[in-house]
């Protein structure tokens, strides 16, 4: 077993345990009308995406996310989240340590011996969910649950679908596809985009992701036989209908949209072991991104 395939298996138990630490991380986490601004890098990018729909559909404040690269650093809040597995990419550092004094900054992370435990005002260590492998899988997923656990829109059933996405087998056909398109709306957008993301870094797969509704203002043209359409969450009137018009695969999404994501990380693996590469072993990439070495010193 790989370690991505080991990673991904115990998110039921990683998404129990992060409500848990939501509740006890309670005041270093947004509270209600505080305008917020969730940044992270690769896949924490795409989960600050969801955390952003999430909190602004909940009626918590304005929310925002933003690669950390591309944070906008005139703009205020009062409040910035970073997402960071490693606690050492470089771009996370640099705004964290901007923010210093200005901004108020909580940091979710992995790993509590990186220069993140300084760098943020406030540190909620995840080491259970921490990972070995590149592709991340479970840290992503708690993170967010710990976000949505703290909006109190995380349930148990979240949990039961996750064991159910690891259970059942994926659909028949779906690992012989070779182009993948996710779909999602609101917060699981974010969740498409990952879901894309991951499929690319494990088994360099043709995949694209969009909101829904723009599915049909042209990307549906390359849909096709071969192609797998995925809906995260509930899908808009006849657009199932119209895909399958297409000859192509349709994916829907019964499950917990998070839940959803277990079954493409599981695809993402399957499609890997198909073509004979690596998922733990992704072409070009390293655990974490050091652009400057010298900001890992405080």
């Amino acid at each position: 077993m790989t370690y991505v395939e080991d990673e991904l298996t115990s998110q039921p138990e990683c998404w129990t345990r992060a409500a848990e630490e939501a509740a006890r991380h309670a005041a270093a986490l947004p509270a209600a009308g505080e305008r917020v601004a969730v940044v992270g890098c690769g896949t924490s990018y795409f989960m600050a995406q969801s955390i952003a729909a999430l909190r602004e559909d909940a009626g918590q404040g304005e929310t925002d996310a933003f690669a950390a690269s591309e944070f906008p650093r005139g703009r205020a809040y009062d409040r910035i989240v970073a997402l960071t597995r490693s606690g050492t990419t470089t771009e996370v550092l640099d705004l964290l340590r901007a923010a210093r004094g200005r901004t108020r900054t909580v940091a979710l992370t992995a790993d509590p011996a990186t220069p993140v435990m300084d760098a943020a005002d406030d540190v909620v260590v995840l080491d259970f969910a921490d990972e070995r492998s590149v592709v991340q899988t479970r840290f992503a997923t708690t993170a967010l649950t710990v976000l949505r656990a703290h909006l109190g829109l995380h349930t148990e059933a979240a949990v039961a679908d996750a064991r159910t996405a690891l259970a059942d087998p994926l659909p028949a056909g779906l690992v012989e596809c070779t182009q993948f398109a996710f779909l999602g709306r609101g917060w699981t957008v974010g969740l498409a985009n990952e879901a894309a993301l991951k499929m690319r870094e494990a088994s360099l797969s043709w995949t694209e992701a969009y909101p829904a509704m723009e599915y049909r203002h042209g990307p549906i043209s390359v849909t096709t036989a071969g192609t797998a359409t995925w809906m995260f969450g509930e899908a808009p009137e006849g657009l199932a209908e119209q895909v399958g018009a297409t000859g192509a695969l349709w994916v829907p999404g019964g499950l917990d949209p998070l839940a959803e994501l277990v079954r493409a990380q599981r695809l993402a693996v399957a499609v890997a072991a198909a073509r004979g590469l690596d998922p733990d072993r992704p072409r070009h990439l390293t655990r974490s991104v050091i652009l400057t070495p010298d900001a890992l010193t405080p």
